[in-house]
């Protein structure tokens, strides 16, 4: 029986930093009430969240939940060089009409998904940053399951957030703490770039529950928020297997 004991602590050591088990999960507030409290507070820090683009307007969203993350740290972006011809390319000047400041962005473009994968692993280890994006295209072989817990052992190490934009891809079995699905919305006022409006499915979420929202991002706070115009109406959320495909969850849409 000790044997056994013995092997089982074993396992729990090697899976604890996996499973977020063993430490204290510290998180960050996006701002949007109802999905704060389905999130128990906010995105968990020093984890993987994967964020599945709909259209350009992911982008804005993983600007903006990196921001939400990294505090008053730097952000690290990195795209693979044929990234910006096919998905579109960043513009300082489109941070700073979201509110981040651009310097607060560092780029790194990588030839390939291999070497994304293998600087957002590096960088994650620095302390001096507070988020890395890895903008990865399609469904590369080498973003597998094991590539997955190797970003989130990293994220965990430093305590440093990682973020896979995901464009045009399929959905994977991963590691990641939650799976976005993001589209864009029609803003209320057409020439006010400072508030744009999200269509945010949370499909996926080790802590519980998933949910469906419209998300407004504020330049003025830096924040997400509901939208002041979207009628009051209870948030339906539903409870998802971990490993239970994102495409079968069943949201309903929440203002």
């Amino acid at each position: 029986m000790s044997g056994a004991r013995e092997k089982l602590a074993g396992a729990r050591q090697l899976l604890d930093p996996i499973l977020g088990e063993g430490r204290r999960l510290t998180h960050c507030a996006l701002g949007h009430a109802d999905a704060d409290a389905v999130l128990r507070g906010g995105l968990v820090r020093g984890a993987l969240h994967e964020i599945f683009a709909g259209d350009a307007a992911a982008s804005g969203f993983a600007a903006g939940t990196a921001q939400r993350a990294s505090g008053t740290k730097r952000v690290l972006w990195i795209v693979q060089d044929f990234s910006a011809l096919e998905h579109g390319g960043l513009s300082p000047s489109g941070f700073a009409e979201l509110g981040i400041a651009p310097a607060r962005l560092l780029l790194l473009r990588a030839a390939n998904a291999e070497d994304a994968l293998r600087a957002g692993i590096d960088a994650l280890s620095c302390a001096g940053l507070g988020a890395v994006i890895m903008e990865i295209a399609g469904n590369p072989k080498i973003l597998d399951l094991v590539a997955s817990r190797r970003l989130t052992l990293a994220a965990q190490h430093k305590n440093v957030t990682a973020f896979l934009l995901r464009q045009g891809a399929e959905i994977e079995p991963s590691a990641a703490q939650t799976r976005w699905q993001i589209r864009s919305l029609p803003s209320v006022a057409a020439d006010n770039w400072g508030m744009p409006r999200f269509d945010a499915a949370l499909v996926r979420n080790r802590q519980g529950e998933t949910g469906h929202w419209v998300m407004e991002w504020s330049c003025d706070n830096g924040a997400f928020r509901k939208p002041c115009d979207q009628a009051a109406r209870p948030g339906a959320v539903v409870r998802t297997p971990a490993d239970r495909p994102a495409a079968a969850a069943e949201v309903r849409l929440a203002g």
